[in-house]
């Protein structure tokens, strides 16, 4: 079929995918708009009020490139009792496209949210009231929440923005970058009353470590080190983090092992060392379900039990990709997505660990310009109730944030 003239096949394609961009088979309707483009960021975040009203956001003006250390983000909140309405808060220049600035709803409040900054140099984060105004500055950023909202884990997102484009922040250089595993960085306890930061647990500390016997022994050597993707588990005991090196013995791609540890940092567990562990969420306080790719099986969802050997696969033959996992109130139901396949969609869709099944809830047009550091993955996170879910898309024309109905599904 001859194209018309001046048209790239490229641009083609994507305008036949823009006449249909979606599938659907529960309501989806847009809660962001033009102008600006608005996303949240990761699916492990509060982005809902305990209410289910307010559903936290983000507004920037461009799209497709890197943020830099003048480019500022625009926060807000969206009312969905009135319209959606857009709700400013506040603005801060500590940010990245796939996890935002951290910003969340501090646990168990309606009227408190907490995010990233950057002042001066260094990283801060800020307790801001959304009805009152009032703001209170504590001295290190943020990654992960204690569940009474007390204390949070963080790392170090300088080393972030080079080891890894897209989850550091731009504007102040590692000082460590030439340090292959540094000592005196890693992960910090942060008090979220009283600011006290201290170092739990450091790179050096955990890329000593050998894997026990009945892991294989992944060579780090000459190989740069960091931490990400850090969770406390729902009983507030425990947390879990990832640990990646990239070059050297390992070559250009980046290998990954998962531990858990107390809150002080002691009683590290191995959860998965051979190498190609990913996406994570915590069923419970003992019980982990994360992609990972381990004999004999290879690439599957496994549900972990932490400080033990035990692991099984989850949902073998339906959740056969990686993807964005999380439970739904009462464990019955994993949320989950998927990366853009061959056509460029990307799938949302439940899976019933009482039944087996695979539910598809949706399928979004992902645009091939949004890949890479910049890509619009859908990050799917739920209400309070279970009943609605919110995913950030691009399949419109830039990234805007859907609001997903649940109830003709799970009732």
């Amino acid at each position: 079929m001859p194209l018309p003239c001046g048209l790239s096949r490229r641009r083609f394609l994507g305008g036949l995918a823009a006449l249909a961009p979606w599938s659907s088979q529960v309501p989806v309707r847009a809660i962001t708009k033009r102008p600006g483009f608005h996303w949240f960021g990761y699916y492990d975040k509060r982005q809902f009020d305990p209410t289910g009203r307010y559903v936290l956001g983000m507004e920037v003006d461009f799209e497709h490139r890197s943020p830099q250390p003048a480019d500022r983000v625009r926060l807000g909140m969206m009312d969905l009792k009135d319209g959606d309405r857009w709700i400013p808060l506040a603005e801060t220049s500590a940010w990245n496209w796939q996890q935002g600035c951290m910003l969340q709803w501090l646990p168990g409040s309606d009227r408190e949210v907490i995010y990233n900054d950057r002042q001066g140099d260094r990283h801060a984060s800020v307790i801001l009231d959304v009805r009152s105004g009032r703001k209170r500055t504590l001295p290190a950023p943020i990654y992960a929440l204690s569940p009474d909202g007390r204390w949070a884990v963080t790392t170090d997102f300088r080393r972030l923005a080079h080891t890894r484009p897209g989850y550091g922040y731009s504007g102040i250089p590692d000082p460590n970058r030439d340090v292959a595993a540094p000592e005196d960085a890693g992960i910090w306890r942060v008090d979220l009353r009283t600011g006290q930061t201290r170092l739990i647990i450091s790179i050096a500390q955990i890329a000593r470590m050998p894997s026990p016997p009945s892991h294989p022994q992944l060579d780090g050597t000459g190989a740069t080190h960091w931490f990400n993707h850090l969770l406390v588990s729902p009983d507030g005991r425990r947390f879990i983090f990832l640990h990646r090196w990239k070059g050297g013995a390992a070559g250009n791609r980046f290998l990954t092992r998962m531990f858990t540890a107390d809150p002080d940092g002691k009683n590290l567990h191995l959860v998965d060392g051979f190498g190609g562990v990913s996406h994570f969420i915590w069923r419970d306080a003992r019980h982990i379900l994360s992609w990972a790719n381990r004999p004999p099986l290879g690439g599957k969802f496994y549900l972990f039990e932490d400080q033990s050997d035990r692991v099984e696969p989850v949902g073998p033959d339906v959740m056969t990709r990686d993807g964005h996992c999380s439970y739904l109130p009462g464990n019955r139901w994993i949320l989950n997505d998927t990366y853009p396949d061959k056509e460029r969609q990307q799938h949302l869709y439940l899976y019933d660990t009482a039944t087996g099944r695979h539910i598809p809830l949706a399928s979004f047009y992902s645009p091939p310009e949004y890949a890479g550091e910049w890509r619009c993955d859908l990050h799917p996170r739920f209400s309070p109730d279970g009943r609605f879910v919110t995913v950030d898309s691009a399949h419109q024309g830039g990234r805007q944030i859907y609001l997903v109905d649940l109830r003709p599904v799970i009732g």
